[in-house]
C-alpha cells in the first residue's frame, strides 16, 4: 500500500476536477436522511482534507486518516486557513485507532482501492463498523473491475497545467486484477531559467465488484443498505465505473466506546 509522497503537494493541481461538491452533497444527503445532522465524523484516507473541510464547512467534527503525512501536511495548511478544528491522524487504515466510536465514516476517491487484498478489505471493515455509534453510516466509493479493465487499463495519460505536468502510465494485470500506475511529475523550479524538478512515483490499486464489496461488508458485520453509479446516480450496472455505496453499523446496543 503506497502512501504518496512528493504528488501529495500538486495532488490538488491535477484533480481540480474531481467533483467534491457533487460528492458532499451525496454524502450530506444521506446523512441526513439517517438523522445524522451534527456529532463526530471520520474521513478515513481523507488525503489533502477536500473532503474532510467540506463536511466541516457543514457543521461536523471531523477526524481525518491517512497513511501519507505529505498529503496531511497539505491538509494541515487548510485547516489553518480555513480555522476548523480538525483532527488529522496519521494512520492506516488498516489498523486505524480512535478514542471512541462517530456517528459516520466517509472514505472517497477511491481509497479503498489501494487495499489490495479481500482480507485487507475486511480487516478495514471490521474496524469501521468497531468504531461506529449504533444505527452508524459508512459512506464510501470504490472503482471497480471494469474501470480499470476497459477504462483506464493500460492507457497512457498526461496533463499539462500553468507551473507543473505528469504523465500517468497504467499497466493493469488481469489476473490479479491490480493496476499498476507509475507517475511522473514535471515541477517548475525556476521559472526564469525554465527549470523543472521531476520526480515518479508508483501506485497500485485493485478494482473491485459490487457483489465481493458486499459479502466483505457483510461478513465483517455490516449491513449493506444501498449502492449507486457514482456518474448517474442510477441504478449500478455492468459498465459503471465508480460506485457510491453505504452500509450502516450493526451488531451494538446502547451507547459507548468502540470495543
Amino acid at each position: 500500500m503506497e502512501a504518496y509522497s512528493d504528488f501529495a503537494y500538486v495532488y490538488d493541481i491535477f484533480m481540480d476536477n474531481t467533483p467534491y461538491e457533487k460528492w458532499g452533497g451525496f454524502v450530506l444527503d444521506r446523512l441526513r436522511r439517517a438523522g445524522i445532522e451534527d456529532g463526530i465524523l471520520l474521513d478515513l484516507g481523507c488525503g489533502t482534507g477536500n473532503m474532510t473541510e467540506l463536511l466541516a464547512d457543514a457543521g461536523y467534527d471531523m477526524i481525518g486518516v491517512d497513511l501519507s503525512e505529505e498529503m496531511l501536511n497539505v491538509a494541515m495548511e487548510k485547516r489553518a486557513c480555513s480555522g476548523h478544528e480538525i483532527l488529522y491522524l496519521a494512520q492506516d487504515m488498516r489498523e486505524f485507532e480512535l478514542y471512541g466510536t462517530v456517528r459516520a465514516v466517509v472514505c472517497f476517491c477511491d481509497s479503498l482501492n489501494y487495499l489490495l487484498e479481500e482480507e485487507e478489505l475486511a480487516q478495514c471493515f471490521q474496524l469501521v463498523n468497531n468504531y461506529l455509534d449504533p444505527g452508524g453510516l459508512f459512506i464510501f466509493d470504490f472503482n471497480t473491475v471494469y474501470k480499470y479493465e476497459t477504462v483506464i487499463g493500460d492507457a497512457t495519460i498526461a496533463e499539462n497545467r500553468d507551473n507543473c505536468s505528469f504523465i500517468w502510465e497504467n499497466f493493469y494485470d488481469s489476473e490479479d486484477q491490480i493496476n499498476e500506475y507509475d507517475l511522473t511529475v514535471f515541477v517548475e523550479e525556476d521559472q526564469k531559467e525554465g527549470l523543472y524538478r521531476r520526480f515518479t512515483e508508483t501506485h497500485y490499486q485493485r478494482g473491485y465488484r459490487l457483489d465481493q464489496i458486499r459479502r466483505l461488508l457483510e461478513e465483517s458485520g455490516l449491513a449493506f443498505v444501498e449502492a449507486l453509479d457514482a456518474d448517474t446516480m442510477q441504478e449500478v450496472t455492468e459498465k459503471s465505473e465508480r460506485i457510491f455505496c453505504i452500509a450502516s453499523e450493526h451488531g451494538k446496543c446502547g451507547t459507548g466506546e468502540a470495543k
